[in-house]
């Protein structure tokens, strides 16, 4: 598992513009254009029940996740992504658990997130950390590329 510090992204940071730049630099490499956040990014973090936290190796943006909490009772995972030199070293997990954290302290019932089944690893990585897949949503992403819809439940007694 990889160490090091996961951090919080702050609206009044004075490396947000550094940082938003280097995610949505991520976010074109990794995504295809119309799953991409890269134009509304900037606007995405700037709504009140949103968060992101990010890794950092070399000064330059390793990964990051994405989340949201639309109301009391769930939170969703909008987006979590690892640069492709930075992969298969544990900062995926690193940034999930961070994440999943963060919204248990919210006390939502739930967490949701969509997942392309052809992303395996992320498919697996999510089930790792307990996700269980709820449904399959044909043409979610385009016309053919299906999205399982995946959930994690919190007892609400913990």
């Amino acid at each position: 598992m990889a160490t090091g510090v996961i951090v919080e992204l702050q609206r009044n940071s004075p490396n947000w513009t550094t940082v938003v730049e280097d995610i949505v630099k991520l976010e074109r490499q990794i995504f295809p254009k119309h799953e991409s956040l890269a134009r509304s990014f900037d606007a995405e973090l700037r709504k009140k029940n949103s968060g992101l936290l990010y890794r950092e190796v070399d000064r330059e943006v390793a990964g990051y996740v994405m989340y949201s909490w639309p109301s009391s009772l769930y939170a969703s995972i909008t987006k979590l992504a690892v640069r492709d030199a930075c992969r298969k070293q544990g900062y995926g997990e690193e940034l999930l658990t961070a994440a999943i954290q963060k919204c248990r302290t919210r006390n939502v019932q739930r967490i949701t997130l969509h997942v392309d089944p052809l992303r395996t690893p992320a498919v697996n990585l999510y089930k790792k950390l307990g996700f269980k897949i709820d449904n399959l949503i044909e043409g979610y992403y385009s016309s053919d590329r299906n999205a399982y819809r995946m959930y994690l439940d919190f007892d609400a007694s913990q």
